[in-house]
């Protein structure tokens, strides 16, 4: 056995203090390097507002004329019951509140559709406790955008950052009014970039920012900055169990909603370009069948006849790559790229066909999402309809795009349809069998069902067809 001395021991006693000291500095060090959000913070939230909303419905008694007579006669036991509903109010109100924030000195209010849509007053709250109603410039349900506008000048405001350089792993930081507890911070980092979210649109043309910033009910609306105090997002949606927060948050990209400001400040709508195309991911098997160093793009599964990627020479089996100088790396990034430019641009497009890159160009046509085609349609009234719904003629732009031939739900009532799923909206390219090509054919269809048993229809909804069974009862 080998005996150590006593100055030996003393040696190595100070060696194993000298390693361990960088060790118990390290947490120190990495403290010092977490940001400090406070400047941040104290000179933005003049910026940030609170969105309050009112929306009048009208008013249904849940319990009828007879039942409130029987029970007057029991709390007024020998007297004659005086039913007079006069005076009651016909409507009630219900309110709703989201965050928003100032992009201009002179009142201009950037918030989510989805916060102030169908709302009859809207009231915008100050950081300084002012209260001012709120009139809308424009909404774009498309990528759930609104600007309002207040009577109001010399007010803060912020500025918009490059929503294309940030990086996941990137601290952001979110100010709103969760829950009604007006003017909160919350901050995280950036978990993931051009998220889609799925059943949105058949046209999807939004890729968000997802973070794991605490998002609750309430801020929607509200910015979310980089660490330069630049907005970079406009917080949408949370993805959550409970209705609360579960750490997945998505905001829109500010790059996005600049786009979309300056058109509804222009003209209060907002157009988007069209291509044409149905594309699909590349994976690992396409890319091995067409010889890629790696799978990248969107797959062109079809070309719509006389679309504009049809025009411009875009043939099936083509790999996009590049839109107009963006690269394409998911099938997804196509249509959120195409929406940012306006119908009637001329945009640039490469290709990977038949392993050979190609150039190509293409003038962009008119999204169906567009306000001037997705205009409220004119209803056909069928008679001898039993089957609860009306429907409307589909528009020449989406009989082009989608390739369908059909009519669509325009109004909803109780019966077979609803019963059996059908929602406004839904695309009707069969009944009981027999093609739909206009609302005539449907109608004369519809008058002639049988009065009992189970009639099949054939939908689409949201780009996906399905079979559904219409019950009749006599």
């Amino acid at each position: 056995m080998r005996i150590i001395s006593e100055a030996s021991l003393k040696f190595l006693a100070v060696a194993v203090i000298l390693v361990l000291l960088p060790s118990f500095s390290a947490p120190t060090q990495a403290a010092d390097a977490l940001p400090n959000f406070a400047d941040l913070v104290e000179k933005n939230a003049p910026s940030i507002v609170e969105i309050s909303t009112i929306r009048r419905v009208a008013a249904r008694s849940s319990i009828g004329d007879a039942e409130i007579e029987e029970l007057l006669r029991r709390l007024n036991p020998g007297e004659e019951p005086d039913l007079d509903i006069e005076g009651l109010p016909e409507q009630r109100q219900t309110g709703a509140v989201g965050s928003g924030f100032l992009i201009s000195k002179d009142g201009y209010v950037m918030t989510n559709n989805h916060v102030v849509a169908d709302a009859d007053e809207i009231q915008v709250n100050l950081n300084d406790r002012r209260v001012y109603d709120a009139k809308v410039i424009g909404l774009d349900e498309a990528s759930d955008l609104a600007l309002l506008k207040i009577d109001a000048n010399d007010l803060p405001f912020v500025e918009f950052g490059d929503s294309d350089v940030l990086r996941v792993g990137d601290w952001v930081l979110a100010i709103g009014s969760p829950f009604g507890l007006e003017f909160s911070a919350a901050a995280g980092i950036v978990s993931a970039k051009g998220r889609s979210m799925p059943g949105r649109s058949t046209y999807n043309y939004m890729s968000f920012i997802q973070t794991d910033v605490a998002i609750n009910q309430g801020n929607s609306g509200g910015p979310l900055f980089n660490l330069d105090g630049e907005v970079i997002g406009i917080n949408s949606q949370i993805l959550s169990s409970t209705g609360g927060s579960n750490g997945i948050s998505f905001s829109i990209p500010s790059n996005v909603a600049m786009n979309v400001m300056e058109q509804l400040r222009d003209t209060g709508t907002v157009e988007r370009g069209l291509l044409g195309v149905r594309m699909r991911e590349v994976d690992y098997a396409l890319a091995e069948i067409f010889r890629m160093e790696r799978p990248r793009g969107a797959f062109v599964d079809d070309v719509q006849i006389d679309s504009p990627a049809a025009n411009g020479g875009v043939a099936i089996e083509d790999i996009i790559l590049e839109f107009n100088g963006h690269e394409i790396e998911h099938f997804t990034d196509l249509p959120f790229y195409v929406g940012q430019y306006r119908p009637g641009t001329e945009a640039d497009i490469r290709v990977y066909r038949e392993g050979e890159m190609r150039n190509l160009t293409v003038v962009l046509g008119s999204s169906p999402t567009n306000s001037v085609v997705v205009a409220e349609p004119e209803v056909v009234r069928e008679r001898n309809n039993p089957l609860g719904f009306r429907v409307s003629e589909l528009s020449a732009d989406v009989r082009r795009v989608t390739g369908l031939a059909g009519v669509q739900i325009a109004e909803l009532d109780d019966g077979p349809g609803r019963e059996a799923g059908l929602r406004v909206g839904d695309v009707i390219v069969s009944l009981n069998r027999q093609e739909i090509d206009s609302a005539d054919r449907f109608a004369s269809i519809a008058s002639n069902l049988p009065e009992s048993g189970f009639v099949p229809i054939r939908i689409f909804r949201e780009g996906q067809g399905t079979t559904l069974a219409l019950e009749l009862k006599p």
